[in-house]
C-alpha cells in the first residue's frame, strides 16, 4: 500500500504521518508499527527504508504491505459461465466480495478465481456489491483490459438486474415514478453522490447522473414486487439508493435508507450482460443461472 503525504500536511515524522492516515496500523493485534520500521518494512518508492522518526514533507511516499487478519473462508460455489483467452465470466453468489477489501480478501471472487484457475492476470471488468449476486466478468489479458473497461465507461454494455422490493400495501403511498402494475414501466433519474469515507450514496439536487429503466415483472400476493432493472449509468449503489429513496427498498436491504444489521440475502441479481466484444467482434451475452429467493413468507 502507498501513503502519500498530503500537500497541506503539517510538518511531522514518518511514524505519526502513517498512523494518522491508517489508524488500523495501531491495532493491538497488529505488529507494532515501530517494529515494522525497524525491520525496514516501510520504504520509499525507490525501496530505501524509512526511519520512524524521519521527517516527512508534502508529496513524500511511504510504501508498506498490509497485514492480513486471519480470515474464515466459507465454502461457496463460484460457477464459471464462460472462459476463453479473453474473458472469464462467473455467476457470483450473494455475500461474496468482488475484490479483496477489508475482512474479505481470500474469500473474494478475484482471489478465489486466481487460485482455482491459476490465471494470476485476472482483473474484474466491473464490480458487483458483495451482497449482490449474478453475472460478473473478468479480463484475462492485461493488454486487453482497457478495451473492455472502456465499454462500461461508454455505456455500451447492456445490463439487466432483477430485484424484489416492497411489500407494497394496498392504499399505501407510492411515488408516482415507481409503478406497481405488471408490465408497467418507468425511468428513474437522480443525482447521486458518494463521498470518500461515507458508507452511503446520497441523492442530491442537480443534473441527473444516475438513470435506470424499470419494468414490473411480477406482483406477489403479499405486495412485494419483482422489478426488471436496466441501469444506463453505473453509480455506486445506484439501484439500491434509487429504490430506497422512493420508499421501496430491496428486500434484505441493510444500508438504505439507514444502515442496519442484515436479515437474509439482498434480493438483487445481476441477471445478464450483453455487448459487442471489442477484441473479437463477437456478440456476447451472459445470463445468470441463479434466481431471486422465493417471496418472503
Amino acid at each position: 500500500m502507498r501513503h502519500r503525504v498530503a500537500r497541506d500536511a503539517a510538518q511531522g515524522i514518518a511514524f505519526d504521518s502513517l498512523l494518522t492516515r491508517f489508524p488500523a496500523l495501531g491495532d493491538p493485534e497488529a505488529t507494532p508499527l515501530h517494529e515494522r520500521f525497524v525491520r525496514g518494512e516501510i520504504v520509499r518508492a525507490d525501496g530505501t527504508a524509512w526511519a520512524a522518526d524521519a521527517p516527512v514533507e508534502p508529496g513524500d511516499e511511504l510504501w508498506f504491505h498490509r497485514e492480513l487478519r486471519e480470515e474464515a473462508v466459507p465454502e461457496m460455489d463460484l460457477p464459471i459461465l464462460h472462459q476463453d483467452d479473453h474473458l472469464l465470466v462467473v455467476d457470483k453468489p450473494h455475500d461474496m466480495a468482488t475484490m479483496p477489501r477489508g475482512t474479505h480478501v481470500l474469500s473474494s471472487a478475484l482471489v478465489r478465481l486466481r487460485r482455482s484457475t491459476g490465471i494470476t492476470t485476472l482483473s474484474p471488468l466491473h464490480r458487483l456489491d458483495r451482497r449482490t449476486a449474478g453475472v460478473l466478468a473478468f479480463g484475462v489479458d492485461p493488454a486487453e483490459r482497457s478495451a473492455y473497461q472502456e465499454l462500461f465507461a461508454r455505456r455500451e454494455v447492456l445490463k439487466e438486474y432483477l430485484a424484489r422490493v416492497g411489500p407494497y400495501r394496498e392504499g399505501a403511498a407510492v411515488p408516482a415514478d415507481l409503478p406497481t402494475m405488471v408490465g408497467a414501466r418507468t425511468v428513474l433519474r437522480d443525482r447521486l453522490v458518494k463521498e470518500r469515507d461515507d458508507l452511503l450514496t446520497r441523492l442530491v439536487a442537480g443534473e441527473p447522473n444516475a438513470i435506470t429503466e424499470v419494468e414490473v415483472a411480477a406482483v406477489e400476493l403479499d405486495g412485494t414486487l419483482t422489478l426488471r432493472l436496466r441501469p444506463l449509468t453505473g453509480r455506486t449503489h445506484q439501484l439500491r439508493a434509487q429504490l430506497a429513496s422512493r420508499g421501496m427498498p430491496i428486500v434484505g436491504e441493510d444500508l438504505y435508507p439507514t444502515p442496519r444489521d442484515p436479515v437474509g440475502s439482498l434480493q438483487l441479481l445481476a441477471r445478464s450482460l450483453a455487448f459487442t466484444d471489442p477484441v473479437t467482434g463477437q456478440e456476447r451475452r451472459f445470463t445468470s443461472a441463479l434466481d431471486l429467493p422465493g417471496p418472503p413468507s
